[in-house]
């Protein structure tokens, strides 16, 4: 007795879905993945514009710890491969000190610190109050 089996092709289409809907899951994790990659390179680049603009503002302090009367500030001081802009305002014994750090991917932090300059030299800074990115 001789038994004949009939293909008409289901296995193939059950094949086939299977693998599009595999295919299907891949891509999209794959894609999770590259968002989540550029999410950190974007917190590292962010981080690095608030330690360049933290850099400016120490390089204030270190000039207002020489003479207190400098208010010079600079422009687009190079730094790391960033730059950072520093400007001073304010009256003795009290000043404003905004430092705008710009990292080489373009990204920007602003650092600003309101300050108390001792009497006497070299100069004791206090730092009344510190803000990042407000």
């Amino acid at each position: 007795m001789h038994l004949s089996a009939k293909n008409n092709g289901s296995v193939m289409l059950i094949a086939i879905f299977t693998i599009a809907l595999l295919s299907a899951i891949v891509i999209g994790m794959l894609e999770m993945n590259t968002e989540e990659l550029q999410l950190m390179r974007n917190q590292i680049f962010a981080v690095y514009a608030i330690a360049v603009a933290e850099a400016g503002l120490n390089d204030a302090l270190a000039e207002i710890r020489n003479d207190d009367t400098w208010t010079t500030g600079f422009t687009d001081e190079p730094f790391n491969g960033g730059s950072y802009t520093v400007t001073v305002a304010g009256s003795l014994p009290n000043r404003t000190v905004t430092s705008t750090g710009t990292s080489s991917e373009g990204f920007i932090a602003r650092a600003e610190a309101d300050i108390t300059v001792g009497d006497s030299s070299p100069y004791v800074i206090r730092i009344d109050n510190l803000r990042i990115n407000e």
